[in-house]
């Protein structure tokens, strides 16, 4: 069963395509269930690179649309990729609640940080503060809020070489997701982004194997995103590629949040 629960659209405005274009595209790939997952707005500030915050309602009106045209055909899901903020906790309740969406996606890409400000993990100075993006990814999963953590090592994209640290903050996520039955997603828009040079040798950016190796010596749950950010993408060939990969790692990733 082909299954995507991570689809932006140009919503975001930094994705080409409608939701039908989404659809379509999934269709024509075989996928039987498409989640769409943009970047969501906050209701009171503008963090960029995300839906406006009045273009909610049309979205959400929008899938159910869908939904109804292509029901015969694929399951639709309603989700939103969002970044957790203690101060916003019951925004993502009223999100889950009142806007009746079917689960949220952590795609934590700024955070509070131990200093209590607001910290983009590009903005790494060194590996130390990867600690503090694994700890705001940890309190994030214990809110019970998220049902899977996107891209989770992305820290690893910062041109630093491995060491303890990193080691130290693949443990806190993986373990943060194991009791409290949050779902990893490997995340297969870093394959898209090709092998690179970094201090301790070529690599994707993320996904980070040595994560992935810690990952499939634990009792966390894996799903497998497509990422898409164009509707070509939402089942091209960097979709079997993260199978292949997830799989030689002896893991068997899920079709499903529940």
């Amino acid at each position: 069963m082909k299954t995507n629960y991570h689809t932006h659209t140009q919503r975001c405005r930094h994705a080409q395509g409608s939701e039908e274009d989404y659809v379509k595209s999934a269709l024509a790939a075989g996928v039987e269930l498409l989640g769409f997952s943009d970047h969501a707005p906050f209701p009171d500030r503008d963090f960029g690179l995300r839906m406006p915050y009045f273009e909610l309602t049309e979205h959400m009106r929008t899938i159910d649309l869908l939904t109804a045209k292509y029901s015969a055909d694929i399951t639709l899901c309603k989700g939103l990729e969002i970044e957790y903020l203690p101060e916003y906790h019951a925004y993502y309740e009223s999100l889950l609640e009142e806007w009746r969406l079917d689960y949220l996606l952590l795609g934590e890409h700024f955070y509070r940080n131990s200093a209590g400000e607001l910290f983009n993990i590009t903005q790494a100075k060194s590996t130390e503060d990867y600690l503090d993006y694994a700890r705001a990814v940890v309190q994030a999963m214990e809110t019970g809020c998220f049902r899977m953590v996107a891209h989770p090592d992305i820290f690893a994209m910062n041109r630093f070489a491995w060491d303890r640290n990193c080691d130290a903050a693949c443990d806190m996520i993986i373990h943060g997701a194991v009791s409290t039955d949050t779902i990893l997603e490997f995340n297969s828009n870093g394959l898209r982004r090709g092998i690179q040079d970094y201090p301790d040798g070529k690599r994707y950016m993320y996904p980070h194997r040595i994560f992935w190796e810690k990952v499939s010596a634990s009792h966390a749950r894996v799903i497998i995103g497509s990422d898409c950010h164009n509707p070509a993408q939402v089942w091209d060939q960097c979709l079997p590629e993260a199978y292949d990969y997830v799989r030689s790692l002896g893991l068997v990733p899920t079709q499903s949040l529940q």
